[in-house]
């Protein structure tokens, strides 16, 4: 009989929270040379509430070097994956023992021994557990890596981890004009999410099908680049209008197949890159202004928070038996990922 992956168990580690306006009027008004520009992006960024590891009121990482950067990560990564990752099994009602693989999803930081190896030793996991790290695909990266992880599952029947952990606070860059690095500085925020799926067994979201859309005539619109002084992301303007086209593309790909339309979904985790993505993504399918709902109030409690942020969403949901659950998220390449899942008793 065919298996399928079921996301049994959802783990958040947080890292300490600041309100996005006093954010703004004790520091980013100060760093930004109280733009009045700046500070309209801040207001209609959709954020209320972010999280980070580093205080730029305390510590401004702006102009530590990457070297530094990655020593914070670090120190502070491993502690939040811990407890995302003892959540999510306990969520689940697993040990860490039962883990035939562990995935690690991160664009913020990395280092050998990595994250995955302090997760072995501090859970612990079984010696012959499988770790994949993914790495630097930005935003999207919890589609990709919930699509490899619910392929181990099916293929080996044993449960698995998803951990998505992003530091982004750690890539604050320096003082700045430029409009779209002022939106990075408005947006993002911290996170540890971690998904537990085990196979055919109890309630949770089954993984029912996957699907990509890559476009690389459009990779200069979203970038991630490792610079001197940490990872730069760039943010085209243009992006809200490629995905404008292509999510309905990708939601046809990834629903025709079922006999599904965008009508048919009950439920939507769509990563919230920023209110005008959210947006273009509702006219993009037809969807109800309430169909996102869940997406803006985690961009207003947590703030973008790269691949965590899918993770949040899903967290958050509650569909009753039988009802099919959508996730999308979009990243460099340009590449949109989604997932039709359907919730099981």
């Amino acid at each position: 009989m065919e298996r399928r992956a079921v996301v049994a168990g959802i783990g958040v580690a947080v890292p300490p929270a600041f309100d996005q306006r006093v954010m703004w009027d004790t520091h980013f008004s100060g760093a930004l040379a109280g733009s009045r520009a700046a500070e309209r992006i801040f207001a209609a960024s959709g954020v209320r509430t972010r999280h980070a590891v580093a205080d730029p009121r305390s510590e401004d990482v702006a102009h530590w070097s990457t070297a530094a950067r990655m020593r914070r990560y670090a120190e502070a990564a491993p502690p939040l994956a811990h407890q995302a990752v003892t959540a999510a099994l306990a969520d689940a009602g697993l040990d860490a023992g039962d883990i035939g693989l562990l995935a690690v999803a991160s664009c913020t930081g990395y280092g050998t021994p990595g994250v995955d190896i302090a997760l072995a030793g501090s859970l612990p996991l079984d010696p012959r557990a499988r770790r994949l790290l993914v790495g630097h695909m930005g935003c999207y990266a919890a589609l990709p890596g919930l699509d490899s992880v619910s392929d181990y599952v099916n293929a080996n029947g044993r449960p698995a981890v998803l951990l998505c952990l992003e530091l982004t606070s750690l890539h604050a860059q320096p003082p700045t004009d430029d409009p779209e690095q002022i939106v990075c500085h408005a947006l993002f925020g911290d996170a540890a999410v971690a998904l537990v799926l085990q196979p055919d067994r109890g309630p949770g979201l089954r993984v029912v099908d996957t699907a990509w859309r890559t476009h690389p005539d459009t990779s200069d619109h979203m970038t991630w680049h490792v610079t001197d002084l940490g990872f730069r992301m760039s943010l085209s303007r243009r992006v809200p209008d490629v995905l404008g086209v292509e999510v309905e593309l990708l939601a046809k790909d990834l629903l025709d197949p079922h006999g599904l339309t965008a009508a048919d979904v009950d439920h939507w985790a769509v990563h919230p890159g920023g209110p005008r993505i959210l947006t273009v993504v509702e006219q993009g399918l037809g969807l109800p202004d309430t169909a996102l709902a869940e997406s803006r109030r985690v961009l207003a409690d947590y703030g973008n928070c790269s691949s965590a942020t899918v993770g949040l969403i899903l967290r958050r949901l509650a569909p009753a038996p039988g009802e099919t659950v959508v996730a999308m998220a979009f990243g460099p390449g340009l590449t949109l990922s989604g997932a039709l899942m359907v919730a099981e008793p």
